[in-house]
């Protein structure tokens, strides 16, 4: 039974201009938990949970992305909400130009930094921080230039455009319409646009983060701006908003479940039925976090989570360095992996113990960040 918000709080949260504190804890669950599977001690052995669906499916491991660009949604309006009526907007776009081309680069420099050898000649294009970066400075766009209900309009005509695309319209070569790995039409585009050579090096035939389910990203993102939009409102009760959110979220999730039936469920390829499951389960987990943290003032266990997601990018970078460093120690001619883990656990816990291991030491760095009150703006 959720507890009705006492006037004091309710005129607190409509007055103050704070940081959602939620949306930082929320944000931090899932950048540690996007640790916790980027960085197993042995590929080799993962539990099931841990892993992505093999394709069509949705594995707890497969709700961190969208998680993350339904957040970067809900940032966008509270970063941007008290500024958008007084400082040109012209301004703002060039601000959210200058963090987008940061965000390109940043893993085309990374992947230059630990394969060298590969040179310009395979560099892959596409990936986590560039889907990221667009899906960023398209909803910043949207969010300044349009209204609710013209975003609404665009995030139905997102699903349903992209639903028709890829079932509907037969692919070069292939001749038929279909959701296979490499023969699909967005594979195809990103075969044509990227080149095979810089797509994603565990296929070269397809990738993940594909130029095409930009489209659906897009649509995540969107939801997460109308969750914003709708958290900032000052003329609703926290316990109204927070009784819709689970509505909205526990609708978008039949919705998106009664599509999987004809669009399957498939974070590689982003599809429709995708964005309204992870949008709804995104919406449940964030309503629960703001009526526990910023309603009812639960803040006890809320640290942890805090020094992740109060500078996530960064986090999210160092993931990608600090394990690989942490690789070419060496004790006694072996790793950290076969010195501190394998010999003491079975094979699937001690990959397990190894990424735990991981998420901690990178919170040790970002807490370091955290009591400096260094916070990475991209």
């Amino acid at each position: 039974m959720i507890k009705p918000a006492t006037e004091t709080q309710n005129s607190q949260l409509k007055t103050q201009n704070f940081r959602l504190l939620s949306l930082d804890v929320f944000r931090g669950a899932t950048i540690a938990m996007m640790i916790l599977v980027n960085d197993p001690g042995d590929w080799g052995h993962i539990y099931a949970p841990l892993e992505h669906s093999k394709w069509n499916g949705c594995t707890p491991t497969d709700l961190v992305f969208p998680f993350f660009l339904f957040m970067v949604g809900v940032s966008v309006v509270y970063a941007m909400e008290s500024k958008k009526a007084t400082m040109p907007h012209g301004k703002m776009i060039l601000s959210a130009l200058r963090r987008t081309v940061i965000l390109l680069l940043i893993p085309w420099i990374t992947q230059f930094i630990f394969h060298p050898e590969n040179g310009l000649a395979h560099l892959r294009l596409p990936g986590v921080l560039p889907r990221i970066a667009l899906v960023y400075f398209i909803c910043t766009i949207l969010y300044l230039k349009t209204s609710q209900k013209t975003r609404d309009w665009i995030f139905a005509s997102a699903l349903i455009g992209y639903c028709v695309i890829m079932t509907c319209i037969p692919v070069p070569g292939v001749g038929y319409a279909n959701l296979e790995p490499a023969t699909n039409i967005g594979a195809w585009i990103d075969r044509l646009i990227f080149t095979p050579n810089h797509l994603w090096k565990e296929s070269h035939t397809w990738d993940p983060e594909g130029l095409l389910g930009t489209i659906p990203a897009v649509a995540t993102g969107l939801f997460g701006i109308r969750l914003g939009s709708w958290l900032k409102r000052k003329d609703r009760d926290e316990n109204v908003k927070v009784s819709w959110m689970f509505t909205y979220g526990v609708l978008a999730v039949i919705a998106g479940l009664i599509w999987d039936l004809f669009f399957p469920i498939n974070k590689a390829l982003w599809t429709s039925s995708f964005v309204l499951f992870t949008g709804g389960l995104a919406t449940t987990g964030l309503a629960l976090c703001y009526w526990l943290i910023d309603v009812q003032g639960r803040k006890k266990y809320t640290y942890f989570f805090v020094v992740f997601g109060t500078n996530a990018i960064t986090a999210y970078v160092l993931s990608g360095f600090i394990p690989h460093y942490m690789g070419m120690i060496k004790i006694h001619g072996a790793s950290l992996y076969q010195t501190l883990f394998a010999p003491y656990f079975s094979p699937v816990n001690a990959s397990l113990a190894s990424a735990i291991f991981t998420v901690a030491v990178l919170w040790v760095v970002m807490w370091g960040f955290y009591v400096k009150k260094i916070f990475i703006k991209i």
